[in-house]
């Protein structure tokens, strides 16, 4: 099966940026949906900043840019049944409630032609659990970007119980279309590769910084020149958001072990709104930092 047209369900920080290299790199027909009409004009303004940052390091025209966003539309949730009646990807990047998810999963199987592949962005949830909430759990997978997607080159490919060879097969190469480099989770497992090993590195920092052990500065510094990551964990907190980090952390620790139990300073960030990157403030001042 080849694909050609995308629907990305939700517009948010990872929804709007799968759009972006959807039809970008890939040069698919792309659709994103979103319940709320500001929350689709704010995602198609920073994809519209995003490809001008392209295009002021040279790598992107303003033809290219035009024709991008020329592949992109925009349609408000409840006309889902006009926006995917004739997709092959749909691709869900909504927030990390496996309830919510199968809400909307419910409703594009019963719109979504026979032949659609239906794939989750989720970070962390069972892949066969959401499936079980379509007829069509052979055509069902997990498909997760990291954040940026526009810039992160890695795709989680995750099979559940049901998944079929053609539809793994499938969706790794669209990855591959939109620039990226798949990875095959083949057993379905909570945390998936990557958030198994992240998680746990990125709670140890909360609980060090919790502790008095060190300040924040200092933590990621110590990572960025002593584990040669490109930027300090409480920092990538911030982009994550602190309120999916602890969805995350949450569905680790109740799935598979207590170690992953939450820092007491997560939740207190969030009790306080803190947020991180989309609020404006988390462990930094976003507002500050250019």
């Amino acid at each position: 099966m080849e694909i050609k047209k995308v629907a990305v369900i939700g517009a948010g920080l990872m929804g709007h940026g799968i759009a972006q290299v959807a039809a970008q790199v890939a040069k698919f027909d792309v659709v994103m949906l979103s319940r709320s009409p500001s929350t689709l004009d704010k995602a198609m303004a920073m994809i519209k900043d995003s490809l001008q940052k392209f295009h002021k390091k040279g790598l992107l025209t303003e033809d290219q840019i035009k024709e991008t966003l020329n592949r992109i539309r925009v349609i408000p949730l409840s006309d889902l049944d006009k926006a995917i009646f004739d997709a092959d990807l749909i691709i869900e990047t909504i927030a990390e409630d496996i309830q919510s998810k199968k809400n909307i999963f419910s409703q594009v199987d019963r719109i979504a032609k026979p032949e659609a592949i239906l794939a989750t962005n989720t970070s962390s949830l069972s892949i066969t659990e959401l499936a079980s909430s379509i007829s069509r759990p052979e055509r069902f997978c997990g498909m997760h970007f990291f954040n940026p997607p526009q810039i992160m080159r890695l795709v989680e490919i995750i099979r559940g119980a049901r998944t079929s060879d053609e539809t793994i097969n499938t969706v790794a190469e669209a990855a591959r279309r939109m620039g990226k480099e798949p990875v095959i989770v083949k057993k379905d497992c909570v945390g998936f590769i990557v958030n198994r090993i992240l998680m746990a590195a990125l709670n140890e920092a909360l609980h060090i910084l919790w502790e008095g052990v060190a300040e924040r500065d200092d933590i990621d510094k110590a990572c960025e020149l002593g584990l040669n990551w490109p930027m300090g964990p409480l920092k990538l907190l911030d982009y994550i958001g602190l309120d999916t980090a602890l969805a995350i952390l949450e569905v680790l620790e109740g799935e598979l072990d207590p170690k992953f139990r939450p820092s007491p300073l997560l939740r207190q960030m969030i009790r306080a709104g803190f947020l991180g990157k989309k609020t404006g403030k988390g462990f930094y001042e976003w507002s500050q930092i250019t």
